[in-house]
């Protein structure tokens, strides 16, 4: 779990620079930014789709118009940065998950946390059943086939049996949970480019900094974002 204190108030006037998770984290969870996601287009009416609230703040940016945050109210209590930085994220492209992905970003953002990469799992074979009795507790053989053999000069026929196994955790739910983990990666590092060149935040600088991107991979090297080395 991640929490960060050195966040800026309504009333910072320089600049504080921060990594982008904890721009996210200023803006979901200490000013309680909410995601402007648009509504569809009503095609029955000839409504067109427009434009997403993130290319209409950043038209208004360019020409030096004040950023309101969408349907904010002037009397907002949040933070006229927050409220672009929730913007942003409501930007998402399709590519990285879009709407789906922006509302995880926002939950993880507002709990502190980064997604669960299951750190420290690795997959187990264990029976799939297990018995008890007064010689203590043995795992669950069922048959399989039968063959022969030679006992005492004589063939005889003989039960195979075989005992049925699982994996606990399995492979593929730790992949999962690492891939899950890199989409989130992924998205954070488009918000992080699209808060910088946007330029529209007037009490933040966003920063470099980023998460690891594969937390489970032991560093045997550099790793690339663009022309960053994390």
């Amino acid at each position: 779990m991640t929490v960060h204190t050195n966040f800026p108030n309504h009333s910072t006037r320089t600049k504080r620079a921060l990594g982008v998770q904890q721009v996210l984290e200023w803006a979901f969870r200490i000013e309680k930014a909410r995601l402007e996601l648009p509504e569809p287009p009503d095609l029955e009416r000839g409504d067109s789709p427009g434009f997403g609230l993130e290319y209409v703040l950043m038209q208004r940016a360019a020409l030096g118009c004040r950023v309101d945050g969408g349907r904010y109210k002037p009397d907002s209590s949040t933070h006229e940065d927050a409220e672009v930085i929730a913007a942003c994220v409501a930007g998402l492209p399709t590519s990285l998950g879009g709407l789906r992905m922006a509302i995880r970003i926002a939950e993880l953002a507002r709990a502190g946390m980064t997604p669960d990469w299951m750190p420290g799992a690795v997959p187990r074979c264990v029976p799939v059943e297990m018995k008890r009795n007064q010689h203590g507790e043995r795992s669950v053989t069922i048959a399989v086939g039968t063959t022969r053999v030679l006992a005492r000069g004589k063939w005889r026929t003989v039960e195979v049996r075989a005992c049925p196994v699982t994996f606990s955790l399995h492979p593929d739910q730790i992949a999962a949970a690492h891939r899950h983990y890199e989409h989130w990666w992924l998205a954070l590092g488009w918000v992080r480019q699209g808060l910088c060149d946007g330029g529209m935040l007037r009490s933040i600088d966003v920063t470099d900094a980023m998460p690891k991107r594969r937390p489970w991979v032991r560093p045997t090297g550099s790793e690339q974002i663009g022309n960053k080395t994390v």
